[in-house]
């Protein structure tokens, strides 16, 4: 039996169209303490559980990657900026 997919009106907005559900399932935050820059990620507890041992070791070398060129890179701005303003941050 062939299916068919609902046709679409004009005019028809479904709810997921009005209200979009958004979940943070991975974030990066970069904190300045002082002169010190640090940079820290999470994932989304439910997406952790369901990772095996192998891809969790790759996500987590991947992103300590990317946090550290990401930490890098605001510590350089950081820096050019208070050089410029001759003074301290």
């Amino acid at each position: 039996m062939e299916e068919k997919e609902p046709q679409a009106h004009e005019g028809d907005t479904s709810a997921s169209q009005k209200n979009p559900i958004e979940t943070e399932i991975l974030n990066v935050n970069v904190e300045r303490t002082g002169q010190q820059v640090s940079a820290k990620w999470g994932l989304h507890p439910s997406l952790k559980a369901e990772l095996t041992p192998e891809e969790w070791k790759e996500l987590t070398e991947v992103m300590g990657k990317v946090t550290n060129i990401v930490g890098k890179r605001f510590a350089e701005i950081l820096a050019r900026e208070q050089k410029e303003a001759g003074g301290t941050a």
